[in-house]
């Protein structure tokens, strides 16, 4: 589990310091205001993919552990198909916010 996040450390470092230094530079003909939101247009695109990245990984494992108890519990009594059911549309939820939160970001 360590590695796992290191490697996903790595990653995000890796992505934000490429957005960071790829950047293009502003002509010098521009005020500091146009040029404080351009510099903040590439981090703006990246918290936006980290907000929508981080909750769809957390929703795939939230729905594959919420998934697979379902399963076992349907199994053995095959009325809790639809209680388990909900549970399973919850931990789907987390996508639909993160991606709300990173349209957001992307607006506002």
């Amino acid at each position: 589990m360590n590695k796992k996040l290191l490697c996903l450390f790595v990653i995000f470092a890796g992505l934000s310091l490429t957005t960071l230094y790829a950047q293009e530079k502003a002509p010098a003909a521009e005020t500091e205001a146009v040029a404080a939101t351009a510099s903040n247009s590439g981090l703006k695109y990246l918290a936006a993919a980290i907000a929508v990245g981080v909750a769809c990984i957390a929703g795939g494992i939230a729905v594959g552990k919420i998934g697979a108890a379902a399963m076992g519990a349907m199994s053995e009594n095959a009325e809790l198909s639809g209680k388990a059911l909900p549970f399973v549309g919850l931990a789907e939820g987390i996508c639909l916010w993160g991606m709300l939160v990173g349209v957001l970001i992307l607006i506002l």
